[in-house]
């Protein structure tokens, strides 16, 4: 691997074509690191917290788990390898899967620690085509998150967080963002800081701004300061599953998709409300579209679902397909994920949505493989 020292470091910025803005940008503040594996579930019986979800874990009990994952493993002839760690986060899932899977040009920021698992997130993000001029190398550790995944294809998630390294709001500027023209992000009310930042900022270079809502839980518990975030004007497209989009209308007399859909794109140009196997629905100011799932109703794992959808929709929003298109495209991408263990596409999955995309008359990236 070429030497990612200088970008890792978040070095000066060069007026060279190394340093060309990627047309989009995540923001990622915490790099994180997925260790992922499929278990049974006496597993998932013995560790602390409810099945399925997320909860936050010390570094002493996520070693705990990856311990004894070994002896829990399910085989799987999807799954060659039993434990698959890889760069993780929602943000680093979707930049990826744009870049690798799309060929679209996209940079993240953030930082990582200068330990093992930072490297391997470096590693991985570079081996796919991420630029990483805006990822930070900080003294310290990298979070991590140990995502086991049931035989039904379901996520309990540990994650560790603590003491792991963070890129802060000062550190934003308007270099971070100049030359590019969408900036990702994905809703955390520890983020909050950062987010507001790197909004204002972003804004000021005319970048567009992409909004994820995280997970029902963060809407739920940190609603009131999501409504202000999508009642300024400022964010232009935002992605909700089902169950986030209820929690965004919770308490008024119609909590349905569609009624929050409608009130998304009140203040968002674009919004789009996932359905799991039931497809999606999106609206773009008048322009009300419904698209079917694509590919098989079981998911073998969930994981990077809903954030390889957005890949596949900023796809064809950025090669100005029409709303219908996009979400096609983001149904692909999202049903090529949940084929195999993890939260990015493997090649044979990405030719698999590439046949997806020819059979729906769709334009498919010309990737040099």
């Amino acid at each position: 691997m070429r030497d990612m020292g200088a970008e890792a470091l978040g070095a000066p910025r060069l007026p060279s074509k190394e340093y060309e803005a990627p047309l989009i940008l995540g923001l990622q503040p915490s790099a994180l690191v997925d260790h992922m594996a499929r278990v049974d579930w006496s597993l998932l019986d013995q560790i602390p917290g409810e099945r399925g979800g997320s909860s936050l874990v010390a570094i002493e009990e996520l070693e705990n788990i990856l311990s004894e994952v070994k002896t829990h493993i399910l085989p799987s002839p999807n799954d060659p390898s039993p434990v698959k760690t890889i760069a993780g986060g929602s943000v680093a899932n979707t930049i990826r899967g744009l870049a690798a899977g799309f060929g679209i040009t996209c940079g993240i920021i953030g930082a990582c620690g200068n330990d093992e698992q930072g490297q391997l997130f470096v590693r991985n993000m570079s081996l796919n085509d991420v630029k990483l001029s805006r990822l930070r190398m900080k003294k310290g550790r990298t979070a991590q998150c140990v995502c086991l995944v049931d035989a039904l294809g379901n996520r309990t998630m540990r994650p560790c967080l603590s003491n792991a390294v963070r890129l802060q709001a000062d550190e934003l500027t308007g270099e971070t963002f100049r030359g590019s023209k969408w900036l990702m992000l994905r809703y955390g009310i520890y983020n909050l800081d950062i987010i507001h930042a790197a909004i204002r900022i972003a804004k000021q270079e005319g970048l567009s701004i992409s909004l994820d809502l995280a997970s029902f839980e963060m809407v739920r518990n940190f609603r009131k300061p999501l409504l202000k975030l999508l009642e300024s004007g400022d964010v232009d497209l935002c992605f909700a599953n089902e169950d986030e989009a209820t929690e965004v209308l919770r308490g008024e007399c119609n909590t349905d998709p569609e009624a929050a859909l409608e009130y998304l794109a009140k203040h968002c140009q674009w919004a789009i409300v996932t359905l799991g196997s039931n497809g999606c629905i999106a609206r773009h100011g008048k322009e009300m579209v419904r698209v079917p799932a694509i590919g098989e109703a079981q998911a073998s794992d969930a994981t990077g679902a809903g954030d390889l959808f957005a890949s596949g929709f900023l796809y064809g929003l950025v090669k100005g397909l029409p709303l219908e298109d996009c979400c096609k495209v983001g149904s692909c991408s999202g049903a090529s994920v949940i084929r195999s263990l993890g939260g990015d596409v493997t090649p044979e999955n990405r030719q698999w949505m590439f046949k997806q995309m020819q059979m729906k008359g769709l334009p498919v990236p010309d990737l040099c493989n």
